[in-house]
């Protein structure tokens, strides 16, 4: 399957952004779906997953303020992100596994090319 990411952009913070992945080329309602960051200088971190079925986790530090979501007419995973702040600022990517349902990211099969989002103070 491949995947694209898009939404990124440059921010203030407290304002809202929405990131966009579009899946093609496989069975998209069969993955496990998550969205991961890395900012610069620092290690590749979880941030949201869903299962095939909608339930959803989240790290720490974006419970409550991020939402994940999945249209599997439409072969898309969201991460609607809320009162950013400038510790979101990163690299985001989406990832798809086909068995694991994880918030290790060396689980996953298929990464998107990430989309960067910046917040400003």
């Amino acid at each position: 399957v491949q995947l694209q990411a898009s939404g990124g952009g440059l921010v203030q913070a407290g304002v809202s952004l929405r990131l966009s992945c579009a899946a093609s080329g496989g069975s998209f309602s069969t993955y496990f779906m998550g969205w991961f960051r890395q900012a610069p200088g620092k290690e590749r971190e979880f941030v949201a997953r869903i299962s095939r079925s909608g339930s959803s986790y989240y790290a720490d530090s974006v419970k409550g303020r991020f939402t994940i979501s999945r249209d599997n007419g439409k072969n898309t995973v969201v991460l609607q992100m809320d009162s950013l702040k400038p510790e979101d600022t990163a690299i985001y990517y989406c990832a798809a596994s086909r068995y694991t349902f994880s918030d290790d990211g060396t689980l996953y099969d298929y990464w998107g090319q990430g989309t960067l989002v910046t917040v400003s103070s």
